[in-house]
């Protein structure tokens, strides 16, 4: 799929309509009605390419969660499966499919779409299982790259992802010829390996969006929010027939409140629902001075827009509410003060009260890890009496079983013993300037404001790298995990681009095992300051916060049998 950029920004829309093309000619295949059983994991990316009407169009009829057993009566021509090529998917599939009734006139077609690749794994499962052969279409739906926004691209890949730059290093050595001919997109691609800045994410984000992720979780641009905050307040009804089902919200620029809100501090989000409201009563009051036709007129046509405004506030200031209770809580402010003391490098070498505490009065584990982990990469690893005593005290609380989640959080870096005797975090902090004290959250003027002082460590790197190059931090290069390397692809001088004057630079960051919120928001900072010189996009194999990374990491044990 080609991305081609407009004043810096992909075309998002190209994008879309690229998705839309693919899984039309797919459907238009499979002629006459038709029943899409999913795969649950996709319907929500598969939304944000394309909508029920396109299906509807396509003579969808039916649509069906994939599960065990007898598929669901439908009057259908076609039973299409659309699935990730996993082989406990498979296994599904073909339950479905010999449970069909070969009896029933006429027989239905099946197809299969796997997204987002074809599994020859998968397909000699199927023939294995002797169901193979009753699929007419068997294709791929390369669902890559995911539009989430107007700079923000994810594939949603729950895996982590191999490392890519070997591949286009590759890739340019297989194809020398073909490159030479495609006008480039972006001036530099940024490579951010997880694994160089593990602490980032297990801080709690402090932006208006991230916090909602903390606190709610964003899944594939919607939210899912507790009711009562936002049930229609009618006078002398008391808390009558408060509403049940969670209130579902989509999240993205095309709201205009949202835009200007999602990547504010947290602090300064209240001022700026305050000032709305005043601007909207106000806009609402001119009906009250509209005496001529053309002065009713104007303001009726106005008014579908101001309704949507009047709409969009009060959905945002029930949010605030709802993460204000939180915010102000004391465990919230105690579980923040413990996180901004380690990440400013107070007492990062011994055991905690705090965690101690925690871990006494049984608070989710989760919580525990993301504090312990952060404690551990805030000082090069733990001491080995502190790790042992940390691990000791989980065990006999949460129980034994967790030694598996332990060792996967070792593995993956987060947590371990201190190796070499020696800490190197606070020579990164200070070199890289990762904690500011004098941080503004209102009108600020660094990215240590998405976390109230802590500057995320990859952006950092993607600011230095525009601005004045990584020669300056060479010697903290070698103490971050990994290799670091630059490549510089030779172009042709009819495909050199002649920069405008005052023209940005644009630059392609891609998160390689996940990106939070608050990152994101850091680097539309960047983009938006006035001598940055670069607009950044960002591209991601997942979206993530720390509960949701720690979560990918804990094991899933299957309960006893007895």
């Amino acid at each position: 799929m080609a991305a081609h950029l407009s004043s810096g920004r992909v075309n998002l829309t190209a994008l879309r309509e690229a998705g839309r093309r693919e899984l039309r000619e797919f459907l238009d295949k499979c002629a006459g009605s038709k029943a899409i059983v999913w795969d649950e994991y996709l319907t929500g990316p598969f939304g944000l390419i394309a909508q029920y009407s396109l299906l509807k169009e396509h003579e969808v009829e039916k649509m069906f969660t994939l599960k065990p057993g007898r598929l669901p009566q439908a009057d259908v021509k076609n039973i299409i499966f659309f699935v990730r090529p996993k082989l406990e998917l498979m296994d599904i599939i073909t339950d479905n499919v010999l449970r069909e009734d070969r009896g029933r006139s006429p027989q239905r077609d099946f197809h299969i779409l796997f997204v987002p690749r074809r599994s020859l794994l998968c397909e000699q499962w199927l023939k294995e299982q002797g169901v193979l052969g009753s699929f007419i279409h068997r294709e791929q739906y390369s669902l890559d790259l995911i539009p989430f926004d107007g700079d923000l691209l994810s594939m949603e890949s729950e895996s982590a992802f191999k490392h890519v730059a070997n591949m286009m290093i590759r890739m340019k050595r297989e194809f020398p010829g073909s490159q030479n001919s495609i006008f480039p997109v972006f001036d530099t691609l940024l490579l951010l390996d997880r694994n160089v800045d593990l602490l980032t994410p297990l801080a709690t984000q402090l932006t208006y969006e991230g916090l909602i992720d903390e606190i709610y979780g964003i899944q594939n641009t919607y939210v899912k929010l507790p009711p009562e905050k936002f049930a229609p307040k009618k006078q002398g009804e008391g808390g009558k027939d408060l509403p049940t089902e969670p209130k579902k919200l989509q999240l993205n620029s095309a709201e205009e409140l949202y835009a200007e809100i999602r990547d504010k501090n947290f602090n300064a989000v209240g001022s700026v629902l305050s000032k709305k409201a005043k601007i909207i009563s106000a806009a609402f009051e001119e009906r009250h001075h509209a005496k001529t036709v053309g002065e009713i007129k104007q303001f009726v046509s106005q008014l579908p827009h101001m309704q949507a405004a009047r709409s969009s506030l009060a959905n945002h200031t029930s949010i605030a509410e709802l993460i204000k209770d939180i915010t102000t809580s004391e465990d919230f402010f105690d579980n923040l003060t413990v996180e901004q003391e380690f990440m400013s490098g107070i007492d990062t070498d011994k055991v905690n009260n705090y965690i101690e505490d925690c871990i006494a009065q049984k608070h989710p584990l989760i919580k525990i890890l993301r504090l312990i982990c952060l404690q551990s990469i805030c000082n090069s690893g733990l001491k080995q009496k502190v790790l042992d005593h940390y691990k000791r005290e989980i065990l006999q609380t949460y129980g034994y079983e967790h030694i598996l989640t332990l060792n996967n959080l070792e593995k993956a870096g987060l947590l371990k013993p201190q190796t070499s005797g020696r800490n190197n975090y606070p020579t990164i902090r200070k070199t890289l300037r990762l904690w500011m004290d004098d941080v503004n959250e209102q009108n600020p003027n660094d990215i240590s404001y998405v976390y109230s002082g802590y500057a995320p460590l990859s952006v950092r790197l993607a600011q230095l790298l525009a601005r004045p190059g990584w020669r300056s931090i060479e010697e903290v290069l070698k103490m971050l995990p990994g290799p670091h390397f630059e490549e510089r692809q030779q172009l042709p001088t009819g495909l050199q681009k002649k920069r405008q004057h005052g023209e940005n630079r644009v630059t392609l960051v891609f998160f390689l095992g996940g990106v939070t919120y608050a990152e994101i928001a850091a680097l539309r900072f960047l983009s938006q300051m006035e001598d940055g010189g670069t607009e950044y996009v960002i591209a991601t194999t997942k979206l993530i916060n720390g509960t949701s990374w720690i979560k990918s990491l804990m094991e899933k044990l299957e309960p006893a049998p007895f």
